[in-house]
């Protein structure tokens, strides 16, 4: 008898997947690898620690919540060693994307044996619109289950050679990535390109999610700061943030706000936005990274849609 391993991308998918009565155990990849320093070595010591400080630093991450919550949970993952089926449930978003080829790359040094297969939700209709995996009725989630995609050693190899650029100094490699439509990840082409794009524009110095802040701010002038938050996750695109990390980068970009109740630019953050001045060394930060590269040592253009080096 084959045994399954299912590996999800977050609590509440979670406590759903377990009403669906699949065959198998949980585990929960608690990661948000889109974000901070990565090391290419998943699961490694060095790689963990890395991980902490970035989350301890900017998120308020206590030791013991780490461990509790992520330690405790990889080291259930890495006991799981009998499971010969393994199904990933991750989505389209930047965010489940980068935690996806993570996961891959552990499991390709460290589950050689298994079957890998993958759950991905996204375009799940005639429209627009890309769905998250508790978007979906159970009805969906089940049929996406037996369609699931099982990655081939191919796939398994070009998921791993992804996530060495993502960890590497210089994103310029992942630019130039443009093999894509040989695997099987639909999502992960529009999943990087969106990732580049966090990167400071050589328009202002702010990156594509900071602008659009500033954007919804002078274009909709929400009334409050929380109205603000609602319209920046709402229009967010493939980037699957959460509350905290938009908390974030409006706490970045403070000193460009003369108040939040209701929302209102100063006329510095107005004249950012139109593109006049720059706000590049206020921003600089030379610890703060994207994957394995110095955020501030490259500038996005925006005409031609290319990274460039410092």
């Amino acid at each position: 008898m084959s045994s399954q391993l299912h590996i999800t991308n977050g609590d509440s998918f979670t406590q759903r997947l377990k009403k669906l009565n699949l065959n198998g155990d949980i585990i929960t990849w608690r990661e948000m690898l889109c974000e901070g320093k990565t090391e290419t070595d998943v699961g490694s010591e060095s790689f963990w620690k890395t991980r902490f400080d970035f989350l301890h630093k900017h998120y308020n991450v206590s030791k013991s919540w780490f461990v509790e919550k992520t330690l405790k949970e990889y080291r259930s993952l890495c006991n799981h060693k009998q499971q010969d089926q393994i199904i990933l449930w991750f989505e389209y978003d930047l965010f489940c994307q980068i935690n996806m080829l993570a996961v891959i790359s552990w499991l390709k040094s460290h589950r050689r044996y298994a079957d890998i297969s993958l759950v991905c939700s996204g375009k799940e209709d005639e429209t627009n619109k890309l769905y998250g995996l508790n978007e979906l009725s159970d009805e969906q989630l089940l049929q996406l289950y037996s369609d699931r995609i099982h990655l081939s050693q191919n796939d398994i190899e070009y998921a791993d050679y992804v996530w060495q650029l993502y960890c590497s100094d210089n994103p310029i490699r992942l630019e130039n990535l443009m093999d894509y439509d040989n695997y099987q990840y639909s999502y992960l082409s529009d999943a990087i390109k969106a990732h580049l794009k966090r990167f400071p524009t050589i328009k202002n110095g702010l990156n594509v999610i900071e602008n659009q802040i500033l954007q919804i701010s002078e274009s909709e002038q929400p009334t409050s700061k929380k109205a603000l938050l609602g319209a920046a996750l709402k229009n967010q695109g493939y980037y699957g943030f959460g509350d905290t990390q938009f908390q974030r980068v409006i706490t970045n970009l403070k000193p460009l706000f003369s108040g939040f109740n209701p929302v209102k630019l100063t006329k510095k953050g107005k004249e950012i936005l139109d593109g006049q001045t720059s706000y590049y060394a206020e921003l600089r930060d030379d610890s703060a990274y994207l994957g394995g590269a110095l955020k501030y040592n490259f500038l996005y253009n925006t005409e031609s849609d290319r990274i460039l080096k410092l």
